[in-house]
């Protein structure tokens, strides 16, 4: 929370004022007491007042004014909202490796669930596009606003051979097609998920140097454990991520690496790279809900003191 006008906060000092006034008050109220013979009889008969009674109306009372102070400092609080035209291609490694089930119930289809669930948190104006890639690339949806498009593209995503990590970012980097790393264009990111070392690493990399001269930040994404195998011909492989070669590619784009060894840190992952990727923080003026509690506030004051007291606070 943040002030557009700080120094209105000193009016914030007629609080205590007001509540020192009210006790001064009860003080020269107290220098009166009624005179009665039968005190004993008045004790019997008279119900006991409970003490929030009697102060319950000038709390209100109180909370009033500090609301109504803090209004005229212009409070802002710091809101989320959706970056217009903003880009992201999701790169989703489907190579055989993924098939392993160290991540559950398999990698892709772990990596699949993340992708729908940040397509369900994201804002519906975030473009999103998909590219598979295993030793090639397709482009299975170009970036768009119909996130039903996409999932459906999530669900023809089906295990493969080979790790062209190089083509899938390519592909992606042309799907985006951004020419120019001008400050004034919408913005563009690219997250990549995988769980192996590239075979073609030397274009991974000269990708990620491209992507870093277009302002196009890789955020990436290494998914599995070192214990993953999958069964090829008969035979066990281990398959673990290469969470290295997946840092350089992030380092040299300007982007964030990010490590997920099962289904619920991929989740997480996904839902910070939403948060980053498809809104940014603003400033807004709350001005209008401290001055609608403060008359609130006054007018349980003004009608607990009449039901409670019969007499204005």
């Amino acid at each position: 929370m943040s002030f557009g006008t700080p120094l209105a906060l000193l009016c914030l000092a007629v609080v205590p004022l007001a509540l020192l006034a009210h006790a001064a008050a009860q003080r020269r109220r107290r220098r009166y007491p009624v005179r009665f013979t039968a005190f004993s009889t008045l004790a019997a008969v008279a119900d006991g007042e409970p003490q929030w009674r009697r102060h319950l109306p000038v709390a209100l009372f109180a909370l009033a004014l500090a609301a109504l102070a803090l209004s005229l400092a212009r409070p802002e609080r710091t809101i989320q909202v959706a970056v217009e035209e903003a880009s992201v291609v999701l790169v989703t490694d489907v190579s055989r490796s993924m098939s392993a089930t160290d991540v559950s119930p398999t990698r892709l289809e772990a990596a699949r669930q993340a992708a729908e669930s940040f397509l369900g948190k994201v804002p519906d104006e975030l473009r999103v596009g998909l590219v598979a890639f295993s030793d090639v690339a397709q482009t299975l949806q170009t970036p768009t606003t119909e996130h039903d498009a996409v999932r459906e593209a999530l669900a023809t995503l089906q295990p493969i051979s080979g790790t062209a990590t190089g083509a899938g970012l390519r592909t992606a980097l042309d799907d985006l097609k951004i020419r120019t790393a001008a400050e004034e264009r919408p913005p563009a990111a690219m997250v990549l998920l995988s769980d192996g070392s590239a075979t073609d690493g030397a274009a991974a990399d000269l990708v990620a140097a491209e992507a870093r001269r277009l302002r196009v930040p890789i955020y990436t994404v290494a998914l599995g454990t070192p214990d993953g195998t999958i069964t090829l011909g008969g035979r066990t492989l281990n398959v673990p991520p290469d969470p290295e070669a997946l840092q350089r590619i992030a380092t040299e784009s300007g982007g964030q690496a990010f490590r997920a060894e099962d289904a619920d840190e991929l989740d997480a992952v996904y839902d910070r790279l939403g948060s980053q990727i498809g809104t940014k923080p603003e400033q807004r003026e709350v001005t209008v809900l401290f001055a609608g509690g403060a008359l609130l506030l006054l007018g349980a004051a003004l009608v607990s003191s009449l039901r409670l007291g019969g007499r204005l606070p």
